[in-house]
């Protein structure tokens, strides 16, 4: 079942239409759909597709023949182009008549095996663009790849791409839409154990519960989940015994640079080089406090829910995992899900305050959100708050998220006020994010209040998915 991507078809079909060359570069992490967007795409339209190996010239160059006759209708052709460049220019003056597409998939995987491809392709789209009505793809799953050798300024392609996109995992709005007979909180659930790639969603069956979801894919050492993210660390870095270490500590409760360095035994050097590579995979992200662009009290957290998920509870339970135990490991993760969902539920909250910005609705015109923590100068004690974002100088909104089974009462929403009043605005709407509700006490307050809204998980659901 395909689902979203809606703006991408749009503007893939977009230049489409233009009937002169167009040029979009694709790229975004492993299993994230980038091919699955592609292959709908080209559905319906003339297209020569070929996806490189990682293999030798010779192979890709006979896989991209094989291509080219197939598209020709020429199913048992055994012949091959001499060259890449002869096999590029042949499909750039068949473009000269209509309307072709080529989308080379896994880039990288050719152009390492032919280093002048990059070259070639210059070459190609300087001699024919000005008639031609070819239009390019190149897709990849190496980020950092297709940032240097694709998207740079010094790069022989630099400059001739008409469009690019980095595809991102999706939102919780439209992993919920693929799980459609997932219970409501099952959907959250699901959303803070595989987050939004899709190649994950497959292991998943929206007719069985959670717990069985569970135990048939983290817990089961023959499921293709079970060695996901090590497997995927082997394809991407040399060393994954290390950065294996370093997620789980992040994972663990080690954020901080000092903290991750000490629990694995390396200096801080070694782990700045290691997480700027985890960074660029799209695995972990470095975040500061918000308003800070450059902080010493800057941490790592795990920016995929998969990953989160896993190295939060798999390692930890390998043992009796490997003995086919998933009912006792699952007694044991059970009771530390409202606690491991708390952040995910911040990321829902973040994506429907979003929303509400695209849709007109916010009260606060914020151009960016995120969390703050730092010390309560009355108290000299740490504090933090869950979201934050700023219109200008006098108007902000704040935000509180309890993922819990007890109602939010006033003593939340009289510490998130405290905790705005630290940054001195004279405009503030306060958000409270609550996964069941609110205390008699809390509502009437913020209804005398005025500038304090309350979300339940409930509304966001109602909001978000079911208003479509």
């Amino acid at each position: 079942m395909f689902i979203g991507r809606e703006r991408e078809l749009a503007s893939l079909n977009r230049m489409y239409t233009s009937d002169r060359f167009e040029f979009a570069v694709i790229y975004g992490r492993r299993r994230v759909g980038k091919t699955a967007l592609i292959s709908r795409f080209i559905s319906d339209k003339k297209a020569v597709y070929f996806m490189g190996v990682e293999s030798n010239a010779k192979q890709n160059l006979e896989n991209l023949s094989r291509s080219i006759m197939e598209f020709r209708g020429d199913m048992y052709a055994d012949t091959s182009f001499l060259s890449f460049q002869a096999a590029l220019e042949y499909v750039f003056q068949l473009a000269e008549k209509e309307r072709i597409i080529l989308a080379i998939d896994e880039y990288p995987y050719v152009a390492r095996s032919s280093e002048s491809l990059a070259s070639t392709l210059q070459l190609l789209i300087d001699k024919y663009k000005e008639n031609s009505k070819l239009m390019l793809i190149l897709c990849g799953s190496s980020m950092s790849y297709m940032e240097d050798h694709v998207l740079a300024y010094k790069a022989p392609l630099y400059g001739r791409r008409t469009a690019q996109m980095k595809i991102l995992p999706f939102d919780f709005a439209d992993t919920c839409r693929y799980f459609k007979n997932f219970s409501d909180m099952d959907k959250a659930l699901i959303y803070g154990i595989v987050g939004g790639t899709p190649q994950y969603f497959l292991q998943m069956d929206d007719r069985l519960s959670m717990e069985e979801n569970i135990k048939n894919t983290f817990l089961n050492p023959t499921s293709s989940l079970f060695e996901e993210p090590e497997n995927l660390l082997k394809q991407e870095v040399r060393e994954p015994a290390l950065y294996n270490a370093i997620i789980t500590a992040i994972a663990t409760g080690a954020s901080r640079m000092a903290d991750i360095s000490a629990k694995i035994g390396e200096s801080t050097s070694v782990c700045t080089s290691y997480l700027k590579n985890l960074v660029e995979l799209g695995l972990v992200r470095k975040e500061t406090p918000y308003g800070e662009k450059a902080s010493r009290r800057s941490i790592y957290v795990i920016d995929d829910n998969m990953f989160r998920f896993w190295y939060r509870f798999v390692p930890a339970n390998n043992s009796i995992i490997a003995r086919g135990a998933a009912d006792l490991a699952y007694k044991r993760i059970e009771p530390l899900l409202s606690d491991y969902m708390g952040r995910i539920f911040e990321q829902i909250c973040t994506q429907y305050l979003w929303k509400l910005l695209l849709d007109g609705k916010s009260p606060v015109e914020f151009s960016e959100l995120g969390r703050w923590w730092g010390t309560d100068p009355s108290t000299r004690s740490q504090t933090e708050i869950d979201i934050m974002g700023e219109q200008d100088k006098d108007t902000a909104l704040f935000g509180e998220c309890k993922w819990t089974n007890e109602k939010v009462d006033l003593g939340v929403l009289e510490t998130l006020k405290k905790r705005s009043g630290l940054f001195h605005h004279r405009n503030v709407s306060l958000y409270l994010f609550s996964r069941t509700g609110f205390t008699s006490g809390c509502i009437d307050a913020a209804d005398e209040a005025g500038n304090v809204m309350l979300v339940t998980y409930q509304d966001i659901l109602n909001d978000m998915i079911f208003c479509e």
